[in-house]
């Protein structure tokens, strides 16, 4: 498929499987979201891999993920929440696409996220990890970025709306299409 991939980016609960799946329909592309291959590739679910085998064997189950989600081009990409945090991740994504950071409050990520189950990094204080995972992880995500939406008080169909806008707007994503 032609044109670069959008690439979704942003801590969990901000909308990215959800407002991926439904961009990608508008789009008219095939859509990944890293946590499901991860999942499908292992067999098991993220948590269950967290618990099992710990978090350097799922940071490079991701690391295979996003290689193989950047080389397919043109599709609507979802990665996970940690994904930018590393290098080579970034840089397979800078080079398949536009990144777009999903962000939202604080309090509207504990909302969505709940008590945290399934979300291992949330487990034992989900409002305090999502404090101090936002804090880690925010200026990795705003270093990126090629758009950021806050996707506090939007539902998915409006975010899908302003990406699409965003993207007819961005050069990078012009000189592709």
């Amino acid at each position: 498929m032609k044109g670069r991939a959008v690439v979704l980016m942003g801590f969990m609960g901000t909308g990215k499987s959800e407002v991926g799946r439904r961009l990608a329909q508008r789009l008219g592309r095939s859509f990944v979201d890293t946590d499901h291959a991860i999942e499908e590739r292992a067999g098991k679910r993220v948590a269950a891999i967290f618990a099992d085998d710990g978090e350097a064997a799922f940071r490079r189950l991701e690391r295979e993920a996003v290689a193989d989600a950047a080389s397919r081009g043109g599709v609507v990409i979802a990665v996970g929440g940690g994904a930018v945090l590393d290098p080579e991740n970034v840089r397979r994504l800078r080079d398949s696409g536009v990144l777009v950071h999903l962000t939202a409050r604080p309090e509207i990520i504990v909302r969505r996220v709940g008590d945290g189950g399934g979300r291992p990094l949330l487990r034992d204080d989900p409002r305090a990890a999502v404090t101090r995972l936002l804090a880690e992880r925010g200026p990795a995500y705003a270093a990126v970025a090629d758009v950021t939406i806050d996707t506090s008080e939007r539902n998915a169909g409006q975010v899908v709306e302003e990406i699409q806008q965003a993207l007819e707007r961005s050069e990078r994503w012009k000189s592709s299409t």
